[in-house]
């Protein structure tokens, strides 16, 4: 940037801390946000029920599936839209009323009758009310309160992902032995309802223009970045296309059959929760440490180091009679791959396109995420049920997290707040 306007000089001035000092409460709001939104509950809620839910009705671990899928591609067909009406009425009013909603939905499963066809009903009117409550929305206002240290506030706040990945399914897991799982449904809808609805309400906001960091903004003062039309005529937005959808997939399907994983080894739902929980901790090193690394070292290069980690991770959960540590160890690696590639997405649009229209090319490329992730569960049930094991598709994802990580490193240098209006700089 040239000649960033006085206010905004004086911001970039400061000490570091002061981005945390201006921006600290929206972070936490947008935290609270993540972590009880639609990104991470349905996929912390199903790999529990799932097996009741096949003792009660006889569906296949695939059907069962189907209804993420419907959700997850859903509310990614969705996410250009709401990313756009973010952008052009802000994120606070989208942000809230998609937790209220998201909130009252998901608890409303606990009637959700014995039909295939009335379970995905029940996921294709999630996806339409939730994509509001995810980092689509919550990553826009992060992205204008933080320059110097965006990677670690957007690390932050996608915390709230492993914070859900510890918390959820204990929730979960006791309210189904309490009641059935069912149960586990409005237990965990408290979450967005009546612990991040009233957080984000008091703190949720976008800075006012003496607040935002110069690095956002052009020449002029106004807020920097490409259109979605440039994007999408330069390679680096297909590149990073490419790779989203092979991680994906890869991964998706991992977290949600982690359960039964870990039941083909001999082990207990309980002790499923359990690995779950540790996935989670990976999760929340990997956006932490990564989200350190991408403010000081090249990001495409962090990433790609990243996602070699699952590889291991997929060896160590084939078979079967694998111990706990080593099934805990993959959890923990496939985690850490998780948190590092949510990291790339808000962290590269933001670097590479700009904030202008941040919340129309986030939800672009949250497209593909989305349904790859629905995608996913679908083919490690269809295996599962053709095979009798998850092998194949975990052979598969080594190397797909292989190729997804390279494919980053075609992206180049950063580009300058002058270079952004020049797509394929």
């Amino acid at each position: 940037m040239t000649t960033p306007v006085a206010s905004s000089a004086s911001h970039m001035a400061a000490p570091a801390s002061s981005e945390f000092r201006l921006g600290g409460r929206v972070l936490a709001a947008a935290l609270l946000g993540t972590a009880c939104g639609a990104s991470p509950l349905p996929f912390n809620v199903l790999p529990l029920v799932m097996g009741p839910i096949h003792d009660e009705f006889g569906w296949s671990f695939a059907a069962i599936s189907v209804g993420v899928t419907i959700f997850g591609t859903t509310a990614s067909l969705l996410a250009p839209v709401i990313g756009g009406l973010a952008d052009r009425i802000g994120v606070r009013a989208v942000g809230l009323w998609s937790l209220l909603a998201f909130g009252i939905v998901f608890a409303s499963f606990y009637f959700v009758p014995g039909s295939l066809a009335g379970w995905y009903a029940f996921w294709l009117v999630l996806g339409i009310i939730g994509i509001g409550s995810t980092p689509v929305t919550w990553s826009r206002a992060i992205s204008m309160w933080f320059a110097r240290h965006r990677g670690l506030a957007l690390g932050i706040m996608l915390l709230g992902t492993s914070l859900a990945a510890i918390i959820v399914p204990q929730i979960a897991a006791r309210a189904i032995l309490a009641d059935g799982w069912r149960l586990a449904f409005p237990a965990v809808a408290l979450l967005p309802l009546l612990v991040a609805l009233p957080v984000t309400y008091f703190w949720f906001r976008e800075p006012r223009p003496e607040e935002a960091p110069s690095d956002i903004k052009s020449a002029d003062g106004s807020i920097a970045g490409l259109t979605l039309g440039e994007a999408i005529r330069g390679y680096r937005f297909w590149m990073l296309i490419g790779s989203i959808v092979l991680i994906s997939i890869a991964y998706g399907g991992a977290h949600i059959h982690m359960a039964q994983i870990v039941g083909l080894h001999g082990f207990t739902p309980q002790t499923g929760a359990s690995v779950l929980g540790v996935v989670a901790l990976g999760i929340l090193t990997g956006r932490v440490l990564v989200g350190i690394l991408f403010d000081r070292v090249w990001a495409p290069g962090v990433a790609f180091a990243s996602m070699l980690l699952p590889a291991l991770a997929c060896t160590l959960l084939m078979g079967t009679g694998t111990s706990l540590t080593l099934l805990m160890t993959g959890g923990f690696l496939l985690g850490f791959a998780a948190g590092a590639e949510s990291d790339v997405i808000a962290f590269l649009t933001a670097r590479y396109f700009g904030i202008r229209h941040y919340g129309r090319i986030y939800g672009m490329l949250y497209m593909p995420f989305g349904i790859g992730s629905g995608i996913s569960p679908i083919l490690y049930g269809a295996v599962r049920d053709r095979t009798g094991s998850y092998d194949a598709m975990l052979m598969a994802a080594i190397v797909m997290f292989a190729v997804g990580g390279a494919m980053l490193l075609t992206l180049g240098r950063y580009p300058t707040g002058e270079q952004r209006g020049h797509q394929n700089v």
